[in-house]
Parts: C-alpha cells; sequence; structure tokens
C-alpha cells in the first residue's frame, strides 16, 4: 500500500475512535458518573485506540 492509504486509514480510525470516546463519555455523564471517572476512562481507551491505529496501518518493513 502507498503512504497515503495508511495515512487515511490511520485519520479514519481517529474519527471512529473519536465517535466512540464521545458516546461513552455521553453514556457516562447520562448515568451520573463522576468527570474524573470518565476522564480517566476516555484516556485509557484513547490510549488502546491510538495504539491499534498504529499497528494496524503502520507499513510492514520490506524484506532484507
Amino acid at each position: 500500500m502507498s503512504q497515503g492509504i495508511h495515512k487515511m486509514s490511520f485519520v479514519l480510525y481517529l474519527v471512529g475512535l473519536a465517535i466512540l470516546l464521545g458516546g461513552i463519555a455521553w453514556a457516562l455523564v447520562l448515568a451520573g458518573v463522576a468527570v474524573a471517572y470518565i476522564a480517566i476512562t476516555c484516556l485509557i481507551i484513547a490510549g488502546i485506540g491510538i495504539m491499534m491505529a498504529v499497528s494496524r496501518t503502520r507499513a510492514k518493513d520490506p524484506p532484507p
């Protein structure tokens, strides 16, 4: 794959992650969860999501 396709896939992962985080945060606010717990949850999920996006869109090293 070309470099542009990897960037587009990464951006799509991040957009999906942002939508997921927004939904989770909204649900936790409606459930009455404390803001500190909402922030911690969102940070953990964001970290996992970014690690997954990087690992799945990373260009593979060419064989030696």
